[in-house]
């Protein structure tokens, strides 16, 4: 973060806001766009969560203000931002006149708070290195944003924000306007963008909610952007003890749309698709699936106490899987799992080293006990059968379950593995890193 306050995401915001929050407000159809209209989208902006989100409206408008930023400018802006749904010089006012009346509106919110409450000078970003790489961005995609809005210089006039008021809110601005124009990203930018938001200290939402992203293909076998667990583990972590939802499909429907806002629409879907079909295909016996998924959850949702075996339920589960993929991803073909040599005889190794002291435990000890020496010989089964890939992530999940001690050497095994599988640099953090005993 740039500035001596807390990140935006530290402060609580999801989404946008400060003054983009407000354009948003007005750009959306149907909204009334008049003055007092527009006024009271402000009104009612800054006063949510007790009026402290004032404060980036007023900061915001401030920064305008102070610049020396001509009117032309402003106006160009302002239009573009909110895709020229509220004009205010076509209500006789300025557009410096109308970032005054926000701003007047931002300070008696915080005087409901605090009487005597002063607003502080503006603080713009004017740190170079900020500035040059917005900037870098507007140009990269000038042609196809001077192609969707017909007002004139616009890339020249957020430009100018960025490098003569603030880069925090020009950034801001650019992706209003791309937004408002509904102008394709590119992925590969889309990813720049993402990171240069984390250098302002944006949350995700605020570039990615609304942006006319041109995603790549849904792959199974691309796991870029993934932060720890994935598939078929992580839908099973996702059931432990104090899962929510109504019924057990309605908490797959839910796991299955958590891509994140790095990974194309339908990504987990793809993933759980394909780890479930490896395990649905014949050689794994119905028993150790159910196993697997029993040892998996903690025996948070304990599938045979209900009737169901291992596979009439991860044929459910492939089912919520494809009425995603086809409503978010169509055209969605099933990737191969990426080829590892070897990999599979050093999962068992690491299995059968594993097996003394799973023996000595139980999943779930109080309640219908699972013995972890049924658990790990479901765990070769899943290696040897089916995939090494899952087998190691169920290997973890389960080392998790039973709180097995890992020594460093382990670890050191662990971390090689989960490399050549390809796993985000989180997953064993978020897994057993805790459970390795140092020395």
């Amino acid at each position: 973060m740039t500035r001596e306050r807390p990140a935006y995401y530290e402060l609580g915001y999801g989404e946008d806001f400060g003054l983009t929050a407000l354009t948003e407000r007005l750009s959306r159809p149907g909204s009334a766009t008049g003055p007092a209209a527009a006024l009271g989208f402000a009104e009612e902006l800054a006063d949510r969560s007790e009026g402290e989100e004032a404060v980036e409206l007023g900061e915001d408008a401030r920064r305008l203000l102070a610049s020396e930023l001509p009117e032309r400018v402003l106006h160009t802006v302002w239009l573009a931002s909110t895709g020229n749904a509220f004009d205010p010089t076509g209500h006789g006012m300025t557009c410096r006149a109308w970032l005054e009346r926000i701003s007047e509106v931002s300070t008696a919110r915080l005087r409901q708070n605090k009487g005597s409450c002063t607003p502080p000078p503006a603080r713009p970003v004017r740190d170079s290195r900020l500035c040059q790489a917005v900037v870098a961005e507007l140009r990269v995609t000038a042609p196809a944003l001077e192609a969707a809005s017909p007002l004139p210089k616009l890339v020249d006039c957020l430009e100018q924000v960025v490098t003569g008021a603030d880069a925090d809110l020009g950034m801001r601005l650019l992706l209003r306007a791309l937004k408002a124009h509904s102008v394709p990203v590119p992925y590969g930018q889309y990813h720049r963008l993402l990171a240069l938001g984390r250098q302002f200290g944006f949350p995700p939402g605020a570039v990615h909610d609304g942006l006319a992203i041109t995603w790549p293909p849904v792959g199974a076998a691309s796991r870029q952007g993934i932060n720890g667990d994935f598939g078929l583990s992580r839908l099973a972590r996702q059931f432990t003890a104090g899962w929510h939802y109504r019924t057990p499909r309605e908490a797959v429907a839910a796991a299955v749309k958590a891509d994140g806002y790095e990974r194309p629409p339908g990504s987990e879907a793809a993933v759980l698709l394909e780890d479930t079909r490896r395990v649905l295909d014949p050689g794994l016996s119905d028993d150790a699936i159910t196993v697997l998924w029993l040892a998996a959850t903690d025996r948070g949702y304990s599938i045979d106490r209900f009737g169901l075996g291992g596979r009439e339920w991860l044929e459910q589960v492939a089912e919520v899987c494809e009425e995603h993929l086809t409503e978010v991803a169509p055209a969605y073909v099933p990737a191969a799992p990426l080829p590892v040599t070897g990999a599979g005889d050093e999962v068992l190794r690491e299995i059968r080293g594993m097996s003394p002291l799973a023996a000595s435990t139980a999943v779930s000890p109080d309640f219908h006990p699972l013995e972890g020496a049924t658990v790990m010989e479901a765990l070769e089964q899943v290696t040897t059968q089916v995939d090494p890939d899952l087998g190691f992530r169920l290997l973890l999940r389960t080392v998790e379950v039973l709180r097995l001690p890992l020594t460093e050497e382990q670890y050191t095994r662990y971390q090689a593995l989960a490399g050549r599988f390809h796993y985000g640099e989180d997953h064993l953090l978020f897994s057993v890193y805790h459970l390795v005993q140092r020395t």
